[in-house]
Formats: C-alpha cells, structure tokens, sequence
C-alpha cells in the first residue's frame, strides 16, 4: 500500500496549494501515528508536514478529524487495490489482495488499530460497504475459477481477514508465521477443501 493520497470530497474544493498541503498533512500524519501511536501530537505533524499547526487544524479541526480522514484514507487505497486486482488473475486475485494488507498489517501499525486503540468513532460506513464490495467481487471471481469453495461467503473472508491482520499487528508476526499462517486459511477456503 501506498501512502495517503487524498481525493476525499473535502479536498476537491480545494485550491491546488492547499489540497498539498492536505495530502502531505495526511500522509506525514500517517507516518507520526504508525511511530508513536494514538498519543502522537498533532505539533509533530505539523513540524514534520512543514506547515503550521494552524494550517493542519484548518484541515482538520479536531485530533479525530485528522484520525478519521486517515481512516477514510486507508480503506479507500484498500479498496482501489481489491478494485485493480479484480482485474488480473481471477484464481489468485484475492489470496494477493489477503496476503497484501496482512503483510500490510505485520509491517507497522496502521490506522484502523489507533482509532481502535484510541477508541475514536468514525462514521467510514460507506468506505467499509466499498471494501465489503471490493472483497465480494474478488470473492465471486475467484469462486467462479474454481479457485475458492462454493460456500465462502464475503463476510467470512473479511472476518478472516480482520482477524489475521489483528494477529498479525499485534503479535508482531515475522515473514515466516505470517505465510505458514496464511497457507492455512487459504487451504481452507480453496476449492477441493471441505465442502464445495
């Protein structure tokens, strides 16, 4: 995944200068809070963004805006990789997309465990529905190539898929955990296992 890259309706509207300074704000805020957590200031944003701290709270007017434009940030760029895959190799397309964000997620905090962790409400229902629908799409490709069980549902893989990247982040698991662990589910869920 790559770094945060802003076309949220708040920054269409925008004057070119300031929807950089936006995109940049974003994507050094991303940086700061994967370092040190939900604890991170937004002075450390700004200082590291090289714009004033007024300048972020112009953005973003509350530590939780930022948080949840992060958020928004996270699962949009997830959602145009499940939407690119979709158009590649239908029988792998979505064991990459599942390896990705848990390698994603083994590899440094992301956004989704600080809001968690910082028990901040965000209102992403409609950014999760397009990555809900970004999985189903993958989902029903790699069922159709007979790649993937019959009896996988959506909801199932992103509970998987949930759950490993929790496992993941928060255990700290190393290149060789990851892929013995993921070599696991994905048996599970690929044709020939189980029921079809």
């Amino acid at each position: 995944m790559t770094g945060a890259q802003d076309s949220s309706p708040a920054s269409k509207g925008l004057r070119a200068d300031a929807r950089r300074n936006r995109e940049r704000i974003l994507a050094v805020a991303e940086a700061v809070f994967a370092e040190h957590g939900p604890t991170a200031s937004t002075e450390e944003v700004a200082a590291r963004a090289g714009v004033a701290v007024g300048t972020i709270f112009r953005h973003f007017p509350t530590k939780q805006s930022l948080l949840a434009a992060l958020m928004k940030d996270l699962l949009e760029r997830l959602t145009d990789e499940a939407q690119a895959l979709a158009g590649g190799d239908s029988s792998t397309a979505l064991f990459t997309f599942f390896a990705g964000v848990v390698e994603q997620a083994a590899r440094k905090k992301t956004v989704v465990e600080l809001l968690a962790g910082d028990g901040v409400d965000v209102q992403v229902a409609d950014s999760v529905a397009a990555l809900r629908q970004g999985i189903a799409i993958l989902l029903d490709q790699a069922q159709r190539a007979g790649a993937v069980r019959r009896d996988v549902r959506a909801d199932e893989v992103l509970a998987l898929l949930t759950s490993s990247c929790h496992g993941a982040l928060h255990a700290g698991w190393d290149d060789d955990l990851r892929r013995r662990t993921l070599t696991i589910i994905f048996d599970g869920l690929r044709a020939g296992h189980g029921t079809t």
